[in-house]
């Protein structure tokens, strides 16, 4: 028993290094709000649930102790799990580049509040989309997909001495690509109503010189986008919550 004991331990403290990252990142259990010790916990008690289904994975025996071998796996699942756990970040700072194109184009860039979820000054708007973002996860169960994912991830990038620094990289530009893109794509009407709006102001200049177009045009900005921003609000989210649900289904193997 004494034999198996420290390739048991191996073992776990290797799942705990692919687990335990994601856990730190993952939506809704990894926000700067919550205590890291109940992170640490959780990651624990998630990484003891799933040691039994990883450990024929490893492989690792009690004469791995301290060998290169054990080493190379040890900073391969790190890297694995840091990877998976910024991508899925990557995709959750679509809601940030979201209120960042808005707030430009309503003229409230300037408003800039402190992030309560990563830390930092942020646009108001993006910290608003953010926070709806991590409750509306929560409450449509999407973070049961991601711990399924988790366990899923395994099949997608199995553990390797090497690391697969190919697919890694592959897998994190194409969560920038579409954290970049659903960013732009929640934010399309307020583009928009951006390019309508300024281009109306230019020709109203025009015909009237002596009209003081800012005056107008920063209460009018914030008043109709307000009113867009309330009126899209419901299919901006639902496009948001699709995309990151087919993100960690993917992930899933759904």
């Amino acid at each position: 028993m004494n034999l198996l004991l420290p390739g048991i331990a191996a073992a776990y403290l290797l799942t705990f290094a692919r687990v335990g990252t994601l856990i730190m990142l993952m939506p809704g259990v990894g926000e700067q709000s919550v205590s890291p010790r109940i992170r640490l916990s959780f990651a624990l008690l998630v990484s003891l649930l799933l040691f039994p289904m990883v450990r024929p994975l490893l492989a690792v025996g009690a004469d791995a102790i301290g060998t290169p071998r054990l080493i190379g796996l040890l900073f391969s699942e790190t890297l694995v799990g840091l990877v998976i756990g910024l991508t899925v970040r990557m995709i959750l700072a679509a809601l940030q580049t979201a209120g960042l194109i808005i707030s430009q184009q309503v003229g409230l860039s300037y408003a800039m509040t402190v992030d309560p979820s990563q830390g930092g000054q942020q646009p108001a708007l993006g910290n608003f989309l953010s926070l709806l973002g991590i409750t509306l996860i929560l409450a449509a169960d999407l973070h049961h997909v991601a711990l399924d994912a988790i366990g899923r991830s395994y099949a997608v990038l199995p553990p390797q001495a090497v690391p697969a620094f190919g697919d890694a990289a592959t897998l994190a530009l194409k969560a920038i690509g579409r954290g970049f893109t659903l960013g732009v794509q929640i934010a399309s009407p307020f583009i928009a109503f951006g390019i309508l709006f300024n281009l109306g102001l230019g020709v109203l200049s025009r015909l009237m010189p002596q009209l003081q177009v800012f005056f107008v045009a920063v209460p009018a900005s914030v008043l109709i986008g307000m009113l867009i921003l309330f009126g899209s609000l419901g299919v901006m989210m639902t496009v948001f919550l699709d995309d990151l649900g087919r993100y960690l289904l993917e992930f899933a193997g759904r």
